[in-house]
């Protein structure tokens, strides 16, 4: 009788195939995750950001229903983010404020605001490239919240 050799050998690098193949699956998990998760924390914030917008106009509800919000009314170029305080009356500093923390707080971030019988539009806006893993296309994404004043 002749005794076999290698067979071993070929065990172990069997087991190293399917070790591999299982490390290869989790980092793919571990990105997909990271990347849902960056996404998911983009939302968070402009979810937070449009209730403030809707506590600003609340708690400047004269000027709101004159129409003192509409500056913010429109998406446009995302603003830079600044450590300088905006000036000027209470809804210029609110507006500025505002849009400062969008573009602190999401990528390429815009907000818009419109108000029309004391029904508010409050839109988020944002480049989400990241989350949905193509860095080639602008994703953008919003979020729209509407309330009453």
């Amino acid at each position: 009788m002749k005794k076999q050799t290698g067979f071993t050998l070929l065990e172990v690098m069997v087991a190293m195939l399917v070790l591999s193949i299982g490390l290869l699956g989790l980092a793919g998990l571990m990105a997909s995750s990271m990347r849902n998760n960056q996404s998911s924390y983009h939302r968070t914030q402009a979810t937070w950001l449009a209730y403030d917008a809707l506590d600003r106009l609340r708690a400047n509800r004269v000027s709101a229903r004159a129409g003192g919000y509409s500056a913010a009314g429109t998406l446009g170029t995302p603003a830079n983010c600044s450590a300088t305080a905006p000036t000027g009356t209470i809804t210029a500093q609110d507006i500025g404020g505002w849009k400062n923390m969008i573009a602190c707080a999401l990528p390429e971030g815009d907000g818009a605001i419109a108000v029309a019988n004391d029904q508010v539009t409050v839109t988020i806006q944002w480049n989400d490239s990241r989350g949905t893993g193509d860095a080639d296309t602008l994703a953008t994404q919003q979020f729209i919240v509407e309330s009453r004043l």
